[in-house]
């Protein structure tokens, strides 16, 4: 039985908790990918119960072992891919491994090195829980030489390096799409707590794009995303905390913040106006939440990553 009061985690952190090696894994940024043999030494090994607050790709070309997803169990073998999103509750155990990576990802990374409206192209992103995908070889080749890529752009030094990543890590998802989730749709999935939770994370994405195209003018609340579904606050509250680890308000930080630093990165609008197209009413007011969030004010944020 997993630990409910788990708490959502960095990728970093659950390493250092299991005393595991941290090799490059970088507790600031929003992307990783590394070799699970060289950081899963001494096996078999079996982790804590965690929840990851980033998404995940692990690519098993042999490798055998175990994952529990929110009492869902799930077998690794070769020629597996998984995807995992934010928040599920789960624990993985390894028998083997001969040949297996790992990539992490967070939405700010989407943002900032992807694509401003990534889950447009790519909404199965958007989904809970996932069944693995066992490809062909000749498919799953092509997957590695992709990841492998990435991998030696994350390990070099390139000044370009986010960008160049970004962009292989686009015909990834790509690829990935092609052989999984042509005709995906997340709503169709899961129980009756997984789907509120998948079209709340849907509304959410679609209440930031009226925001930023100028069709409203003020951040939903929890009572905006609680009449859209019809339900009790206080229940679609409950509900996305407890399957997520993560309070509503939370969420929409996240998204505010992840918002903010593509527009500051991405393009010439000003503060002010970023101001205003993400519902704040005045420059300093936002200047002090993107500071409280990020320790850096907006100006900082823009002056760092302009020539990056």
């Amino acid at each position: 039985m997993l630990n409910k009061e788990t708490v959502s985690q960095s990728l970093y952190d659950l390493y250092k908790s299991m005393d595991l090696p941290l090799g490059s894994i970088d507790p600031k940024s929003g992307f990783t990918v590394h070799s699970l043999k060289e950081t899963f030494k001494t096996l078999p090994f079996k982790s804590i119960a965690y929840r990851p607050d980033y998404f995940s790709f692990t690519f098993i070309k042999d490798a055998h072992g175990k994952y529990v997803i929110d009492e869902m169990e799930f077998l690794t073998e070769p020629g597996t891919i998984y995807f995992t999103n934010p928040g599920n509750f789960r624990q993985f155990e390894w028998y083997h491994i001969d040949d297996a990576y790992l990539i992490t990802f967070k939405e700010s990374f989407l943002k900032e090195h992807v694509h401003h409206d990534v889950y447009k192209d790519f909404s199965f992103l958007l989904t809970e829980t996932v069944q693995p995908k066992t490809l062909q070889v000749s498919e799953f080749e092509e997957i590695e030489q992709l990841y492998r890529q990435i991998l030696k752009e994350q390990v070099g030094n390139s000044p370009y390096k986010n960008k160049i990543i970004g962009s292989l890590f686009v015909a990834l998802l790509l690829k990935i799409k092609e052989y999984f989730w042509q005709d995906y749709n997340p709503i169709y999935e899961g129980n009756r707590g997984s789907l509120i939770v998948k079209v709340f994370k849907q509304n959410l994405e679609n209440s930031f794009r009226d925001l930023l195209n100028g069709k409203t003018d003020k951040i939903p609340r929890v009572q905006d995303f609680a009449t859209l579904q019809h339900l009790h606050p206080n229940y679609l509250s409950t509900v996305i905390k407890t399957k997520t680890g993560k309070a509503i308000s939370t969420w929409i930080a996240d998204k505010t913040i992840a918002e903010a630093k593509s527009l500051l990165q991405n393009s010439t609008t000003s503060i002010k106006e970023i101001t205003f197209l993400l519902g704040f009413t005045e420059s300093t007011h936002f200047s002090n939440y993107f500071k409280k969030h990020t320790n850096l004010s907006p100006a900082a944020y823009r002056k760092q990553h302009q020539n990056i």
